[in-house]
């Protein structure tokens, strides 16, 4: 694999010509597919990357990211892994902010998207969620980055039922440099912003959002966005929290994997 692209692993199915490309969070990796990959395999193509700066992408080159970046700069590298596979059109199933670069790249490059599954949705941060950005941001430089993080993902996923996808994103964080950290943080203050337009402007792409009934910072921004847009629609995971495809894989692989069958080919 050339140094200038993300780290990626792709798991090829003997019959069928359908791609899922899934896209992780800001602070974990692929690994938090495991419970996705057997499912899925059994009916797609899979390509798993890593995020830049993220699980084995955390050398990702360098030079060239020595300095903050945007969603657009991130969305790019994983464009770039699809021109290398000659991937010409897929499904992505995105979480947490990964969700924006699933959005991202089908803004950027609309005819390569065939559906979009976007789990534990980012779409708005609330009032809470903007106290805890500039929380962190004046924070950042004086505070231990894992104590912020450890402290965002109790806040996020403050349940017990959600103690795994907790531990998960944790492990994965520690992974990440604290200058890594830093550069991915900032990114949360264009979200609004970025969602904003993208509230206001759908894309002739079926969508589905994946939402634990109890990702109580995220789920009321969803219901907003489905409510204005006729190609998206909404499902809820009962008793379930923000990382719904590690709390509930079981409903998680069903709804999403149907709703690509649905939107595929074949």
């Amino acid at each position: 694999m050339s140094d200038s692209l993300l780290f990626h692993k792709t798991f090829l199915h003997p019959t069928s010509k359908e791609w899922v490309v899934f896209v992780h969070g800001a602070g974990g990796s692929s690994s938090i597919w495991f419970k996705q990959i057997k499912s899925y395999r059994e009916h797609f193509n899979l390509l798993l990357v890593d995020l830049r700066g993220h699980g084995k992408s955390n050398q990702f080159i360098k030079d060239i990211i020595s300095h903050n970046y945007t969603f657009k700069d991130v969305t790019k590298d994983v464009v770039k892994v699809l021109d290398h596979l000659k991937i010409s059109s897929a499904h992505f199933v995105g979480m947490s902010l990964g969700t924006i670069i699933v959005r991202t790249l089908a803004e950027l490059e609309t005819q390569r998207v065939r559906s979009m599954v976007l789990g534990g949705a980012v779409t708005r941060l609330n009032a809470r969620s903007q106290v805890l950005v500039k929380l962190g941001d004046w924070s950042k430089n004086f505070v231990p980055y894992m104590w912020l993080y450890s402290l965002f993902a109790y806040i996020v996923m403050p349940q017990r039922n959600q103690r795994e996808s907790r531990h998960l994103f944790i492990r994965e964080a520690n992974k990440l440099c604290q200058k890594e950290f830093k550069r991915w943080f900032k990114l949360a203050a264009d979200v609004n912003p970025l969602m904003g337009y993208f509230r206001d402007r759908e894309l002739p792409i079926p969508t589905l959002y994946l939402m634990g009934d109890r990702d109580y910072m995220f789920i009321k921004p969803v219901k907003e966005m489905v409510a204005r847009h006729d190609k998206s629609e909404l499902l809820e995971i009962e008793d379930c929290g923000h990382v719904c495809n590690v709390e509930k894989p079981d409903e998680f692989n069903s709804h999403s994997i149907g709703f690509i069958q649905r939107h595929s080919l074949a």
